[in-house]
Formats: C-alpha cells, sequence, structure tokens
C-alpha cells in the first residue's frame, strides 16, 4: 500500500505545490484560513481519487500485486496526509503572512470537516463516478441558496456563530467525542467505499 501512496504523492506534486501558491495567495487577500484549507484540501483529495478512476487504470491497479483492500484504502490516507499538509500550511503560511498563531483548534477543525466530507464523497464517487458529484454538488448549491432565500434567512449567520461557539469552546469532552466521531465515520466510509469497489471490479 506503500507503493499506491507514494504513487499518488509523486502524482500530485505539482498540483499540490499550485493549490499551496493559492492557498498562500487567499491567505495575503485576507480571506477565511479555515474555508478556504477545506476547499484546497477538497480540491486535492479529489485529484488524487479521479487519477485513478479509469477503466484502464482500474484494471492495471487489479492486475498488480494490491489487494482490493490496500487500493481503497491507499485512497483514504492519501487524503489525510494531504489535508493535514494543508492545515499546517494554513497555520503557518498564517503566522509568516499576518503575524498571528492560529488556534490550535483550527488546523484540527479543517481536517476533521474535510475527512466527514470525504466520508460521503468517497462512496458516492465509488458508486457513480466522479463526474456525477458535479451534477450532485450543482444540486446541492441549489437546494442551499433555496433554503436561504426562502426557508432560513440567517442560515450564514447560524454556521458562522455554530464555528466559532465549537471553536472557543473549552470542553476537552467535546472534542473527543467530535474526533471520535469523525474518526468512525470515516472508517465506515472505508468500509462502505471497499464493498462498492469489490462489487464494480470482480
Amino acid at each position: 500500500m506503500l507503493n499506491l501512496i507514494r504513487k499518488d504523492i509523486i502524482l500530485l506534486k505539482k498540483t499540490m505545490l499550485v493549490l499551496l501558491a493559492i492557498l498562500c495567495v487567499y491567505l495575503l487577500l485576507d480571506f477565511s484560513s479555515i474555508w478556504v484549507g477545506i476547499l484546497c484540501s477538497i480540491v486535492i483529495s479529489m485529484s488524487a481519487f479521479t487519477l485513478d478512476e479509469k477503466t484502464s487504470i482500474h484494471l492495471l491497479l487489479n492486475s498488480l500485486p494490491y489487494t482490493r483492500k490496500e487500493i481503497v484504502s491507499s485512497k483514504y490516507v492519501v487524503a489525510v496526509f494531504f489535508t493535514i499538509l494543508i492545515a499546517v500550511t494554513t497555520y503557518i503560511g498564517t503566522v509568516i503572512i499576518h503575524g498571528e498563531m492560529l488556534a490550535w483548534k483550527e488546523p484540527l477543525f479543517i481536517v476533521a470537516v474535510v475527512m466527514a466530507i470525504l466520508s460521503f464523497v468517497f462512496p458516492f464517487c465509488y458508486k457513480f463516478k466522479s463526474h456525477y458529484l458535479m451534477m450532485a454538488g450543482i444540486g446541492l448549491v441549489a437546494l442551499y441558496l433555496l433554503t436561504v432565500t426562502f426557508v432560513i434567512q440567517d442560515l450564514n449567520d447560524r454556521i458562522r456563530w455554530f464555528v466559532k461557539l465549537l471553536l472557543n469552546s473549552n470542553s476537552t469532552a467535546e472534542y473527543i467525542i467530535i474526533g471520535v466521531s469523525v474518526i468512525l465515520l470515516y472508517i465506515g466510509s472505508g468500509v462502505v467505499s471497499l464493498r462498492i469497489y469489490k462489487q464494480k471490479w470482480l
């Protein structure tokens, strides 16, 4: 599995450098470091996923001495690796550019949110392929805009309030519960993705 992880890191090295540069630009423009970090993490994680989505690549991978569990697990490990790298870069970039120390909770929040989102995205992409994700994303954005316009007009403020409340909380128990829940969700997502992958490539 280490070779699969190394393969993704090597193939995405240039993409990662571009994303890190974009991340630094957004930090210079004083955008929210949390949301920019989350966006960059999801983009690089999905790039790693789509690399292997071609049928020819799948056939090659399944002809090599790797189990399907290793193939799926490597994608989940690579996603965590890139997310942690971007979270750390966000932290260091904020210190260098703005001279401010982010709270340790913010990088962890980025990692937790990305892992939670990918827990739903990866099984969806294994089942339907990633190009359908754009259609689903457009549908979700449309639903969100309709909700903000007609149902809960202060939804953005509520989300910001919730995130601020979470980051300002000093309860260790809350962070442990959230952390364990995200890890279990991510592991469960891996199990679901593995079952889907096995069924598609029997």
